[in-house]
């Protein structure tokens, strides 16, 4: 790696110097002109010259960062649960409940240490380094991914997360055909192959206790507010839980508390900048109709909205992510 960029900077020297003669003697600058058109030229080498955070040409974290991104990126918190995380403080406790007016009575901190004695308690994806550039797909739900022809892009990233009910067959030319991580949570419970990664957001303690058994022998919890699915295909051992506090973080720090919690997709994009070096944004706000639909779903009702979730200001969040180059937004069609 050292070798590497050493080899970079001798080409950038030599390419900078036969650039200032040419220009120079050609007459195009005045010597002032000269003096600020090397110092131009010279900001790509401070570049290479300078501590790298990732291996990819832009990094999540940079010492130049935008103080708006500064004041919410957290890089102390951690995106999954773990043992560690088994007793909540009092506020993030109280705000969790409320989010689907949980009442369930058992102890969290013995439901968490039963659901670990089924999956791997892991802190992963926190290897962020010089050596490291993950780039990453988040890939929502939206009609606008209709015609898009991202199918191709999509499967070029390292880590692909889909959601909820999401699905490629039929649609691979517009949203790819591989899954690395798929985000659920009971009531919108699919069928992994073994190789995808489920990556569960709890909403409830109920939630918590549906897990273990849906993912091994099945689940004697058949009913929340819908009729959920008591056993579902999924490798256990690539079983990944957000924590409650990232999600009560999200909430509380990216979208200063709007709607009544955050959506799947706006977590997920969340997750996604804590655990990627690159991100790249898909299938995410209305279609160019201004309609909110699924791509694999006929569109029957224009007067659909977000419901409890605030879709215009995680929306306009994410679009500022994009224009300070914290991720790429992909609009589709």
């Amino acid at each position: 790696m050292i070798i590497f960029r050493i080899r970079k900077v001798c080409r950038a020297i030599v390419l900078l110097c036969i650039t200032t003669i040419i220009v120079f003697y050609t007459g195009q600058l005045s010597s002032n002109s000269l003096v600020d058109f090397v110092k131009n030229a010279l900001r790509p080498l401070d570049r290479i010259l300078s501590p790298r955070y990732c291996a990819c040409l832009k990094c999540m974290t940079q010492p130049d960062d935008d103080l708006w991104f500064q004041k919410r990126f957290n890089t102390s918190l951690k995106p999954f649960l773990t043992r560690k995380y088994k007793t909540l403080s009092n506020d993030t406790r109280m705000w969790w409940q409320k989010l689907q007016k949980d009442r369930n009575k058992a102890n969290f901190s013995e439901v968490v240490e039963k659901l670990f004695q089924v999956i791997p308690d892991a802190d992963l994806y926190m290897d962020a380094g010089p050596e490291r550039c993950r780039t990453c797909a988040v890939v929502g739900n939206s009609g606008n991914l209709k015609g898009s022809h991202y199918g191709a892009l999509i499967d070029s990233s390292d880590v692909i997360i889909r959601m909820n009910k999401a699905r490629t067959s039929g649609y691979e030319r517009d949203v790819g055909s591989r899954t690395t991580h798929h985000i659920i949570y009971p009531e919108s419970a699919i069928d992994l192959d073994n190789t995808t990664s489920l990556v569960f957001f709890p909403f409830k303690t109920l939630d918590l206790q549906w897990l273990p058994g849906a993912i091994t022998t099945g689940s004697h919890i058949t009913f929340s507010y819908l009729r959920l699915r008591p056993k579902i295909k999924a490798n256990k051992d690539l079983v990944l839980v957000l924590n409650p506090v990232f999600m009560k973080y999200v909430h509380e720090v990216w979208l200063d508390y709007y709607g009544k919690y955050p959506s799947t997709g706006f977590m997920a994009l969340i997750l996604a900048l804590h655990i990627c070096d690159e991100v790249n944004v898909y299938g995410f706000g209305k279609d160019r109709n201004g309609n909110w639909h699924h791509y694999w779903e006929t569109l029957t009702n224009k007067k659909l909205k977000t419901g409890p979730h605030p879709g215009d200001y995680e929306y306009n969040v994410t679009r500022k992510l994009s224009e300070i180059h914290k991720l790429e937004i992909y609009k589709g069609w």
